[in-house]
Protein backbone atom coordinates (compact mmCIF):
# COMPACT_ATOMS: atom_id res chain seq x y z
CA UNK A 1 0.00 0.00 0.00
CA UNK A 2 1.32 3.51 -0.78
CA UNK A 3 2.02 5.35 2.45
CA UNK A 4 3.50 8.58 1.13
CA UNK A 5 2.04 11.82 2.38
CA UNK A 6 1.48 13.26 -1.08
CA UNK A 7 0.95 11.28 -4.24
CA UNK A 8 1.26 12.65 -7.75
CA UNK A 9 0.52 11.42 -11.23
CA UNK A 10 1.89 12.55 -14.56
CA UNK A 11 -1.26 12.47 -16.71
CA UNK A 12 -2.53 15.90 -17.72
CA UNK A 13 -6.14 16.40 -18.73
CA UNK A 14 -6.76 19.14 -21.29
CA UNK A 15 -9.54 21.60 -20.53
CA UNK A 16 -12.21 23.26 -22.62
CA UNK A 17 -11.54 26.71 -23.94
CA UNK A 18 -13.55 29.03 -26.15
CA UNK A 19 -10.50 30.74 -27.62
CA UNK A 20 -8.98 29.96 -31.06
CA UNK A 21 -6.62 27.42 -29.51
CA UNK A 22 -9.44 24.91 -29.20
CA UNK A 23 -8.04 22.96 -32.15
CA UNK A 24 -4.71 22.64 -30.39
CA UNK A 25 -6.38 21.42 -27.22
CA UNK A 26 -8.31 18.87 -29.24
CA UNK A 27 -5.09 17.62 -30.79
CA UNK A 28 -3.46 17.30 -27.37
CA UNK A 29 -6.50 15.37 -26.23
CA UNK A 30 -5.66 12.65 -28.76
CA UNK A 31 -1.99 12.35 -27.81
CA UNK A 32 -1.04 8.88 -26.53
CA UNK A 33 -4.18 7.36 -28.02
CA UNK A 34 -3.81 4.27 -30.17
CA UNK A 35 -4.74 4.56 -33.85
CA UNK A 36 -7.61 2.17 -33.16
CA UNK A 37 -8.94 4.41 -30.42
CA UNK A 38 -8.50 7.55 -32.54
CA UNK A 39 -10.53 5.96 -35.30
CA UNK A 40 -13.22 4.98 -32.84
CA UNK A 41 -13.37 8.47 -31.30
CA UNK A 42 -13.93 10.08 -34.68
CA UNK A 43 -16.89 7.78 -35.33
CA UNK A 44 -18.71 8.51 -32.07
CA UNK A 45 -21.44 11.10 -31.43
CA UNK A 46 -20.05 14.07 -29.53
CA UNK A 47 -21.23 17.03 -27.51
CA UNK A 48 -19.53 19.98 -25.91
CA UNK A 49 -17.51 18.85 -22.90
CA UNK A 50 -17.54 20.30 -19.41
CA UNK A 51 -13.74 20.54 -19.14
CA UNK A 52 -12.51 19.29 -22.53
CA UNK A 53 -13.50 20.39 -26.05
CA UNK A 54 -15.80 17.41 -26.53
CA UNK A 55 -17.34 14.51 -24.71
CA UNK A 56 -18.18 11.34 -26.63
CA UNK A 57 -21.02 8.82 -26.47
CA UNK A 58 -19.31 5.46 -25.94
CA UNK A 59 -21.30 2.28 -25.22
CA UNK A 60 -24.28 4.43 -24.26
CA UNK A 61 -22.54 6.80 -21.84
CA UNK A 62 -20.55 10.02 -22.17
CA UNK A 63 -16.82 10.13 -21.54
CA UNK A 64 -13.55 11.50 -22.84
CA UNK A 65 -11.00 9.97 -25.24
CA UNK A 66 -8.41 8.92 -22.65
CA UNK A 67 -11.16 7.43 -20.51
CA UNK A 68 -12.45 5.48 -23.50
CA UNK A 69 -9.03 4.01 -24.23
CA UNK A 70 -8.55 3.02 -20.58
CA UNK A 71 -12.04 1.47 -20.39
CA UNK A 72 -11.43 -0.58 -23.54
CA UNK A 73 -8.19 -1.88 -22.02
CA UNK A 74 -9.98 -2.66 -18.74
CA UNK A 75 -12.68 -4.55 -20.61
CA UNK A 76 -10.11 -6.57 -22.55
CA UNK A 77 -7.66 -7.43 -19.80
CA UNK A 78 -9.17 -7.39 -16.31
CA UNK A 79 -10.10 -10.73 -14.78
CA UNK A 80 -12.25 -10.66 -11.67
CA UNK A 81 -11.89 -12.97 -8.69
CA UNK A 82 -14.84 -14.10 -6.64
CA UNK A 83 -13.30 -12.34 -3.65
CA UNK A 84 -13.00 -8.96 -5.38
CA UNK A 85 -14.96 -5.93 -4.22
CA UNK A 86 -15.87 -3.27 -6.77
CA UNK A 87 -16.95 0.18 -5.59
CA UNK A 88 -19.04 1.86 -8.26
CA UNK A 89 -20.37 5.41 -8.29
CA UNK A 90 -21.35 8.16 -10.64
CA UNK A 91 -18.92 11.08 -10.18
CA UNK A 92 -19.43 13.40 -7.20
CA UNK A 93 -21.74 11.12 -5.24
CA UNK A 94 -19.58 10.03 -2.30
CA UNK A 95 -16.83 8.10 -4.09
CA UNK A 96 -13.99 9.12 -1.79
CA UNK A 97 -16.11 8.41 1.30
CA UNK A 98 -17.23 4.92 0.28
CA UNK A 99 -13.64 4.01 -0.62
CA UNK A 100 -12.43 5.08 2.82
CA UNK A 101 -15.27 3.30 4.63
CA UNK A 102 -14.86 0.04 2.73
CA UNK A 103 -11.10 0.02 3.13
CA UNK A 104 -11.40 0.64 6.88
CA UNK A 105 -14.02 -2.10 7.33
CA UNK A 106 -12.14 -4.69 5.30
CA UNK A 107 -8.80 -3.97 6.98
CA UNK A 108 -9.93 -3.39 10.57
CA UNK A 109 -8.07 -6.47 11.81
CA UNK A 110 -4.80 -5.20 10.32
CA UNK A 111 -5.17 -1.53 11.19
CA UNK A 112 -7.10 -0.34 14.22
CA UNK A 113 -8.79 3.03 13.99
CA UNK A 114 -6.53 4.32 16.76
CA UNK A 115 -3.35 3.27 14.96
CA UNK A 116 -1.06 6.13 14.02
CA UNK A 117 0.01 4.01 11.06
CA UNK A 118 -3.46 3.60 9.62
CA UNK A 119 -3.13 3.94 5.81
CA UNK A 120 -6.04 6.38 5.64
CA UNK A 121 -3.98 8.85 7.66
CA UNK A 122 -1.16 8.86 5.10
CA UNK A 123 -2.79 7.86 1.80
CA UNK A 124 -5.71 9.27 -0.10
CA UNK A 125 -8.58 6.75 -0.42
CA UNK A 126 -8.15 6.77 -4.21
CA UNK A 127 -4.63 5.40 -3.79
CA UNK A 128 -5.84 2.63 -1.51
CA UNK A 129 -8.79 1.71 -3.75
CA UNK A 130 -7.60 2.52 -7.29
CA UNK A 131 -9.83 3.36 -10.21
CA UNK A 132 -9.78 1.01 -13.18
CA UNK A 133 -10.15 3.82 -15.71
CA UNK A 134 -8.13 6.58 -14.01
CA UNK A 135 -5.21 4.66 -12.57
CA UNK A 136 -4.83 0.94 -13.28
CA UNK A 137 -5.54 1.02 -17.02
CA UNK A 138 -4.74 4.68 -17.70
CA UNK A 139 -1.70 5.81 -19.70
CA UNK A 140 -1.69 2.66 -21.84
CA UNK A 141 -0.93 0.49 -18.82
CA UNK A 142 -1.87 -3.17 -18.55
CA UNK A 143 -1.17 -3.93 -14.89
CA UNK A 144 -0.45 -7.35 -13.44
CA UNK A 145 -2.99 -7.58 -10.60
CA UNK A 146 -2.62 -11.30 -10.01
CA UNK A 147 -0.35 -10.94 -6.99
CA UNK A 148 -2.51 -8.49 -5.07
CA UNK A 149 -3.70 -9.98 -1.76
CA UNK A 150 -7.32 -10.92 -1.29
CA UNK A 151 -9.73 -9.26 -1.14
CA UNK A 152 -8.80 -6.84 -3.88
CA UNK A 153 -10.62 -3.48 -3.76
CA UNK A 154 -11.22 -1.48 -6.93
CA UNK A 155 -13.19 1.61 -7.89
CA UNK A 156 -14.98 2.65 -11.07
CA UNK A 157 -17.42 5.13 -12.57
CA UNK A 158 -18.23 2.77 -15.46
CA UNK A 159 -21.94 1.89 -15.83
CA UNK A 160 -22.94 -1.67 -14.97
CA UNK A 161 -23.55 -2.72 -18.59
CA UNK A 162 -19.97 -1.80 -19.54
CA UNK A 163 -18.19 -3.52 -16.65
CA UNK A 164 -15.70 -6.20 -17.65
CA UNK A 165 -17.66 -9.40 -18.27
CA UNK A 166 -15.91 -11.43 -15.56
CA UNK A 167 -17.10 -8.92 -12.96
CA UNK A 168 -20.71 -9.54 -13.95
CA UNK A 169 -20.37 -13.32 -14.22
CA UNK A 170 -18.26 -13.96 -11.11
CA UNK A 171 -19.32 -13.91 -7.47
CA UNK A 172 -17.40 -10.71 -6.72
CA UNK A 173 -19.38 -8.07 -4.86
CA UNK A 174 -20.33 -4.63 -6.14
CA UNK A 175 -21.16 -1.71 -3.88
CA UNK A 176 -22.94 1.16 -5.58
CA UNK A 177 -23.47 4.59 -4.06
CA UNK A 178 -25.55 7.31 -5.68
CA UNK A 179 -26.63 10.76 -4.59
CA UNK A 180 -29.73 12.79 -5.33
CA UNK A 181 -29.33 14.33 -8.82
CA UNK A 182 -29.72 17.90 -7.51
CA UNK A 183 -26.72 17.73 -5.19
CA UNK A 184 -24.75 15.61 -7.65
CA UNK A 185 -25.12 18.32 -10.27
CA UNK A 186 -24.06 21.15 -7.96
CA UNK A 187 -21.08 19.16 -6.68
CA UNK A 188 -20.04 18.33 -10.27
CA UNK A 189 -20.33 21.94 -11.36
CA UNK A 190 -18.23 23.21 -8.46
CA UNK A 191 -15.61 20.52 -9.07
CA UNK A 192 -15.31 21.26 -12.77
CA UNK A 193 -14.75 24.93 -12.07
CA UNK A 194 -12.02 24.05 -9.57
CA UNK A 195 -10.10 21.87 -11.99
CA UNK A 196 -10.39 24.24 -14.97
CA UNK A 197 -7.27 26.37 -15.58
CA UNK A 198 -7.34 29.77 -13.91
CA UNK A 199 -6.92 31.33 -17.35
CA UNK A 200 -10.38 30.12 -18.36
CA UNK A 201 -13.66 31.66 -17.26
CA UNK A 202 -15.93 29.62 -14.97
CA UNK A 203 -18.22 27.14 -16.68
CA UNK A 204 -21.66 28.82 -16.50
CA UNK A 205 -24.17 27.15 -14.21
CA UNK A 206 -26.99 27.42 -16.74
CA UNK A 207 -24.95 25.84 -19.52
CA UNK A 208 -23.83 22.97 -17.29
CA UNK A 209 -27.39 22.47 -16.06
CA UNK A 210 -28.83 22.17 -19.56
CA UNK A 211 -26.22 19.59 -20.51
CA UNK A 212 -26.88 17.69 -17.29
CA UNK A 213 -30.62 17.53 -17.94
CA UNK A 214 -29.85 16.17 -21.42
CA UNK A 215 -27.70 13.49 -19.80
CA UNK A 216 -24.48 14.96 -21.20
CA UNK A 217 -22.16 14.65 -18.23
CA UNK A 218 -19.26 12.34 -17.46
CA UNK A 219 -20.47 8.71 -17.34
CA UNK A 220 -24.05 9.92 -17.78
CA UNK A 221 -26.91 10.09 -18.42
CA UNK A 222 -27.14 9.95 -14.63
CA UNK A 223 -30.47 8.12 -14.75
CA UNK A 224 -29.08 5.33 -16.95
CA UNK A 225 -26.10 4.94 -14.62
CA UNK A 226 -28.31 4.67 -11.54
CA UNK A 227 -30.87 2.38 -13.15
CA UNK A 228 -28.26 -0.09 -14.36
CA UNK A 229 -27.02 -0.79 -10.84
CA UNK A 230 -30.50 -0.38 -9.29
CA UNK A 231 -31.98 -3.06 -11.53
CA UNK A 232 -29.12 -5.44 -10.79
CA UNK A 233 -29.41 -4.83 -7.04
CA UNK A 234 -33.11 -5.73 -7.08
CA UNK A 235 -32.52 -8.88 -9.12
CA UNK A 236 -29.28 -9.98 -7.42
CA UNK A 237 -29.05 -8.33 -3.99
CA UNK A 238 -26.26 -10.72 -3.01
CA UNK A 239 -24.25 -9.32 -5.93
CA UNK A 240 -24.96 -5.59 -5.79
CA UNK A 241 -25.53 -3.47 -2.70
CA UNK A 242 -27.27 -0.21 -3.65
CA UNK A 243 -26.89 2.69 -1.20
CA UNK A 244 -27.83 6.36 -1.21
CA UNK A 245 -25.50 9.06 0.00
CA UNK A 246 -28.25 10.89 1.89
CA UNK A 247 -29.28 7.76 3.79
CA UNK A 248 -25.65 7.06 4.69
CA UNK A 249 -25.24 10.58 6.05
CA UNK A 250 -28.43 10.33 8.10
CA UNK A 251 -27.60 6.99 9.74
CA UNK A 252 -23.96 6.13 9.12
CA UNK A 253 -23.70 3.42 11.78
CA UNK A 254 -26.58 1.35 10.40
CA UNK A 255 -25.19 1.61 6.89
CA UNK A 256 -21.73 0.55 8.03
CA UNK A 257 -23.28 -2.55 9.59
CA UNK A 258 -25.14 -3.20 6.34
CA UNK A 259 -21.92 -2.72 4.40
CA UNK A 260 -19.94 -5.09 6.62
CA UNK A 261 -22.65 -7.74 6.40
CA UNK A 262 -22.72 -7.50 2.62
CA UNK A 263 -18.94 -7.83 2.46
CA UNK A 264 -19.06 -10.98 4.56
CA UNK A 265 -17.19 -9.41 7.48
CA UNK A 266 -19.96 -8.45 9.93
CA UNK A 267 -19.15 -6.56 13.08
CA UNK A 268 -19.12 -8.75 16.17
CA UNK A 269 -21.05 -7.88 19.31
CA UNK A 270 -17.73 -7.11 20.98
CA UNK A 271 -16.71 -4.74 18.20
CA UNK A 272 -20.03 -2.93 18.45
CA UNK A 273 -19.76 -2.65 22.24
CA UNK A 274 -16.22 -1.32 21.92
CA UNK A 275 -17.48 1.43 19.61
CA UNK A 276 -15.57 0.25 16.55
CA UNK A 277 -18.35 1.19 14.10
CA UNK A 278 -18.50 4.74 15.39
CA UNK A 279 -14.70 4.91 15.36
CA UNK A 280 -14.61 3.90 11.69
CA UNK A 281 -17.33 6.44 10.91
CA UNK A 282 -15.27 9.14 12.63
CA UNK A 283 -12.01 8.12 10.96
CA UNK A 284 -13.67 8.27 7.53
CA UNK A 285 -15.82 11.33 8.16
CA UNK A 286 -15.74 14.20 5.71
CA UNK A 287 -14.35 16.52 8.36
CA UNK A 288 -11.52 14.18 9.35
CA UNK A 289 -10.50 13.27 5.81
CA UNK A 290 -10.56 16.90 4.69
CA UNK A 291 -8.24 17.94 7.53
CA UNK A 292 -5.58 15.31 6.81
CA UNK A 293 -2.43 16.67 5.24
CA UNK A 294 -2.39 13.95 2.58
CA UNK A 295 -5.76 15.18 1.31
CA UNK A 296 -4.61 18.79 1.15
CA UNK A 297 -1.85 18.10 -1.34
CA UNK A 298 -0.87 15.65 -4.05
CA UNK A 299 -2.81 14.23 -6.96
CA UNK A 300 -4.37 10.79 -6.66
CA UNK A 301 -6.69 10.94 -9.68
CA UNK A 302 -4.93 11.93 -12.89
CA UNK A 303 -3.77 15.54 -12.52
CA UNK A 304 -6.58 16.60 -10.19
CA UNK A 305 -5.49 17.93 -6.82
CA UNK A 306 -6.70 15.99 -3.79
CA UNK A 307 -7.82 19.18 -2.04
CA UNK A 308 -10.55 19.63 -4.65
CA UNK A 309 -12.15 16.31 -3.66
CA UNK A 310 -13.47 17.87 -0.46
CA UNK A 311 -15.88 20.82 -0.63
CA UNK A 312 -18.90 20.54 1.72
CA UNK A 313 -20.18 16.99 1.63
CA UNK A 314 -23.54 18.44 2.61
CA UNK A 315 -27.06 17.30 1.75
CA UNK A 316 -29.37 19.89 0.16
CA UNK A 317 -26.78 22.48 -0.89
CA UNK A 318 -28.49 22.69 -4.27
CA UNK A 319 -31.16 25.01 -2.82
CA UNK A 320 -28.52 27.76 -2.75
CA UNK A 321 -27.94 27.61 -6.50
CA UNK A 322 -30.94 26.41 -8.52
CA UNK A 323 -33.79 28.68 -9.56
CA UNK A 324 -37.43 27.52 -9.26
CA UNK A 325 -37.56 26.89 -13.01
CA UNK A 326 -34.39 24.78 -12.83
CA UNK A 327 -35.84 22.77 -9.95
CA UNK A 328 -38.99 22.18 -11.97
CA UNK A 329 -37.01 21.16 -15.05
CA UNK A 330 -34.78 18.66 -13.26
CA UNK A 331 -37.72 17.31 -11.25
CA UNK A 332 -39.50 16.53 -14.52
CA UNK A 333 -36.43 14.74 -15.86
CA UNK A 334 -36.14 12.64 -12.70
CA UNK A 335 -39.82 11.73 -12.73
CA UNK A 336 -39.74 10.85 -16.42
CA UNK A 337 -36.58 8.75 -16.23
CA UNK A 338 -36.89 7.16 -12.78
CA UNK A 339 -40.63 7.35 -12.10
CA UNK A 340 -41.54 3.73 -12.75
CA UNK A 341 -38.34 2.17 -11.38
CA UNK A 342 -39.04 2.38 -7.66
CA UNK A 343 -35.87 4.45 -7.17
CA UNK A 344 -36.80 7.62 -5.26
CA UNK A 345 -34.95 10.58 -3.75
CA UNK A 346 -36.33 12.76 -0.95
CA UNK A 347 -34.67 15.93 -2.18
CA UNK A 348 -37.33 18.30 -0.82
CA UNK A 349 -37.45 16.99 2.75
Amino acid sequence: MPLSTCTTTSMVIPHFTKNPKIGVVGKEEEENLSNECKGLIHSLPKEKGWRTPFIYLFQGFWCQPKEIQAIISFQKHFQARDSDVILATIPKSGTTWIKALTFAIMNRKRFTTSSKNHPLLTSNPHDLVPFFEYKLYANNQIPDLSNLPKPRLFGTHVPFASLQESIKSSSCRIIYVCRNPFDTFISSWHYINKVRPESLPPFPLEEAFNLYCKGVVGFGPFWEHMLGYWKESTERPEKVLFMKYEDMKEDTVSHLKMLANFLGVPFSIEEEEEGMIKDIAKLCSFENLKDLEVNKCGKSIKNFENKHLFRKGAVGDWVNYLSPSMVEQLSKVIEEKLGDSGLKFNVFS
